[in-house]
């Protein structure tokens, strides 16, 4: 089993800011921290440190961020396969973290936006039947469709965390065999929530739904039944990441275990959430190989 996840890889800088600014303010903040992000990224980083062999498909531009990222994700246990646009810029976020661990977060997308399909595909040149695509909202839709397809062609499990929000997705989902979304999402995407979201969903082809919750936990739909598993306790300090690696820790915990999706999944996926919550940033934050080994090995 391997897991390719194509999205997109950023570099994090987290400003530290007591109130949101206003349209027109200027307002004083303290910087946080300097770090790797992008949701591909961290979905990729997750999966690997819970010991399924992930490659990170990515793109990046020119200049210094580049070569952070690349210095960075050597020390990770994923494969990258970073696709350099010449020409273009690497993509980085700011977030404004406030004190109470809420955050905004401002993305640019100018790599992200301009991966071509024929920049991913030599990356699934070596994948088998059975593998695991994985895919967010960062790339471009004809891209991510594209890709898509090609996943499915060649027999592999696909999963889509359709964030951040882009028109056309309605028309991925056939290609779709896990989706993750959180409340908002699924509201935007299909009109309803709880279970008549994710039961419109499998309506268009989706096999298994994720619908994140927040605090309120997580409900998985998919096999003919419905199931809820509960948020695991902390102490949110900053939820940067926290979706992301909910969803690297659940996938990981069921393709290492060759099941599809199910409660035990969701409960891993908990724990390492909390851990991610309860720290500041994003890749320094995650839930290190030793721990996740530790979470993967309870129940």
């Amino acid at each position: 089993m391997h897991a390719y996840v194509i999205g997109n890889v950023a570099v994090d800088e987290t400003i530290r800011v007591d109130q949101w600014p206003m349209a027109g303010a200027s307002i004083f903040g303290s910087h946080g921290s300097s770090d790797l992000g992008g949701k591909g990224a961290n979905q990729a980083v997750v999966m690997a440190r819970c010991g399924l062999p992930t490659t990170l498909v990515a793109p990046v531009g020119d200049g210094f961020r580049a070569r952070n990222i690349a210095e960075r994700l050597a020390a990770e246990p994923v494969e990258s396969r970073l696709v350099r646009l010449a020409g273009r810029a690497t993509d980085f976020s700011i977030i404004f973290t406030t004190p109470d661990g809420e955050n905004a977060i401002v993305t640019t997308t100018d790599a992200a936006e301009n991966l071509r399909p024929e920049d991913a595909l030599p990356a699934l040149e070596a994948a088998r039947p059975g593998d695991l695509a994985v895919f967010q909202g960062n790339l471009n839709g004809p891209t991510t469709e594209a890709l898509l397809g090609e996943a499915r062609r060649r027999g592999m499990a696909t999963a889509f965390n359709p964030s951040p929000l882009r028109p056309g997705f309605g028309a991925l989902w056939p290609l779709v065999d896990i989706a993750f979304l959180n409340a908002g999402e699924a509201q935007a995407l299909t009109g309803a929530g709880g279970a008549d979201a994710a039961a419109a969903l499998h309506a268009l082809g989706v096999r298994d739904v994720v619908l994140t919750l927040g605090a309120g936990g997580a409900l998985l739909s998919g096999g003919g039944r419905t199931a809820s598993v509960p948020a695991a306790r902390a102490e949110a300090v900053d939820t940067t990441g926290a979706g992301d690696t909910f969803m690297g820790a659940a996938l990981a915990s069921a393709f290492l275990r060759g099941t599809r999706l199910d409660e035990l999944a969701l409960v891993h996926a908990a724990a390492a959430s909390a851990l991610t919550v309860s720290r500041k940033g994003a890749l320094g934050a995650f839930p290190s190989v030793e721990e996740m080994r530790a979470i993967l090995g309870q129940g």
